[in-house]
């Protein structure tokens, strides 16, 4: 009874700490999860993936934001924290079954601890690298409790929310027997077969192609600007208690008969490192991948470790909760105190907001909009369809999200020339450019062919750096 108990404290208190953390994130919205909320608002307005909108991610990653009504707020927040607290079930699970129950409680708090205190764009977004946590967990789980065909399917669901996902197919290969990898691999593919069909049912699968795949390999060909090593040095620093934790349990002679153990879970690390590395960019949001992979073994290695070395890897907390517990507690105040927050970070999502309340102050049924930049965090809170079938500047100026505020080049000119020509046939009420004012090289007006097609929109409004154009036949 009373270890009952102490389990019922010890999961409310963990939900309660990721419920709070989000909540003090509930009137802010962050790079991709908007985008994610924009593209399921078009869904719920009955446009299809691919063919109706254009969404360069795999199609599963909808299927989140669709469960709550691509909600902002509290049903966003409540839906994040509901996920992390799964991803951390599945961890206490697969630590368990390995060792015991107390390591399973480790690898759980380690994981929820570490989805709470590090970078927001990280951690907070259910974006594909942070929503692909949960099937990798259970690919693992169910390949160590010998169910080829069930994790097969859960890595295949992984797939479908990121190309990474073929990684978590070979980390769950490593816990099968070499027998029952055939099954993993139909498990796997079933998933892929599966969105196919629903694709060609669509008549989606040529859009689908040249969004997610033709576009997601001309931004890979891009160089890259930033040290890797830096940046993986930055994590492992923020992360040292759980680096310290895990590299224990390796150094440390094995139990008799565990030497594969360490060895598999070695190389399931390895492999989550790879993820991380894809394209050499080394995104905060990248190291999702491989969080789980790391938590495991330091679960056993803190478990293990004697109590003066538990200390230390304790106090090695300190490092990322004395960084970013503060923010935090500045967020919950500014939320009860009805007070807007003052964050640097979120200055471009408080300018969105504000664009957005001008807009639903002149909406009428039946608008439509179209913004130049990426700032789909204005059609998550506007909630209004598109017009077309391109609704951000991405395919029309070729330029992709991450480096559009600083750069203008395009991936592929002709490409990109094609696309504004199918945006001058198109009729959004609003035209919202977010992204002239940021990078003039990028303006709106600098397109001689857009030139007619702009002529038709009047400014209503400003909001920042955002202006905000009607078109003046609308009513």
């Amino acid at each position: 009874m009373i270890k009952h108990w102490r389990a019922w404290v010890y999961w409310l208190s963990l939900s309660a700490a990721l419920v709070a953390s989000r909540l003090s994130h509930i009137y802010l919205l962050w790079t991709d999860e908007d985008y994610h909320l924009a593209a399921a608002i078009q869904v719920l307005a009955g446009k299809f993936p691919y063919r109706d909108f254009w969404y360069d991610k795999p199609p599963l990653n909808l299927s989140f934001y669709l469960m709550f009504g691509a909600s902002t707020g509290l049903p966003l927040r409540v839906a994040d924290a509901a996920f992390v607290c799964l991803c951390c079930a599945l961890a206490y699970h697969l630590a368990k079954g390995l060792w015991s129950q107390r390591e399973g409680y480790l690898a759980a708090a380690a994981l929820a601890f570490f989805s709470i205190f590090y970078l927001a764009p990280g951690i907070i977004p259910e974006e594909p690298d942070t929503l692909m946590v949960a099937p990798h967990l259970a690919a693992v789980y169910l390949a160590f409790r010998r169910r080829p065909l069930l994790a097969g399917l859960a890595a295949g669901v992984a797939f479908q929310l990121s190309v990474k996902g073929a990684l978590v197919l070979v980390s769950a290969g490593l816990f099968c027997e070499a027998a029952a990898l055939p099954m993993l691999i139909v498990g796997f593919l079933i998933p892929s077969a599966m969105v196919a069909g629903w694709l060609a049912a669509a008549g989606a699968q040529a859009a689908y192609v040249e969004q997610v795949w033709r576009w997601g390999l001309l931004y890979a060909g891009l160089p890259h600007t930033r040290s890797g090593v830096s940046i993986v040095l930055h994590w492992f620093g923020f992360h040292a208690a759980l680096a310290a934790a895990a590299l224990w349990y390796w150094i440390r002679r094995p139990d008799p008969g565990r030497e594969q153990e360490r060895r598999t879970l070695l190389a399931w690390c390895v492999i989550s490192l790879g993820g991380v590395a894809t394209g050499w960019r080394f995104a905060p949001r990248y190291f999702m991948q491989l969080l789980p992979a790391l938590a495991i073994p330091a679960a056993r290695g803190f478990a293990l470790a004697p109590r003066w070395a538990r200390a230390l890897f304790a106090a090695a907390l300190l490092i990322p909760a004395l960084r970013f517990g503060p923010r935090y507690i500045q967020l919950a105040r500014q939320d009860l105190a009805g007070v807007e927050d003052t964050w640097q970070d979120a200055a471009m999502d408080r300018e969105s907001r504000d664009a957005a309340k001008i807009i639903l102050d002149m909406v009428q049924p039946g608008d439509t909009i179209f913004v130049w930049g990426y700032r789909p965090d204005v059609v998550a809170y506007t909630r209004l369809p598109v017009a077309g079938r391109l609704w951000d500047s991405q395919p029309v100026t070729g330029v992709p999200a991450d480096r559009h505020l600083s750069e203008s080049q395009p991936v592929d000119p002709q490409w990109a020339s094609r696309n504004r020509e199918e945006l001058s046939s198109e009729q959004p009420t609003f035209l919202v450019d977010g992204l002239s004012q940021y990078n003039p090289r990028l303006d709106i007006h600098g397109y001689p062919e857009l030139a007619a097609w702009l002529a038709q929109y009047s400014v209503a409004g400003r909001a920042g750096a955002t202006i905000i154009y009607r078109r003046r036949s609308a009513p």
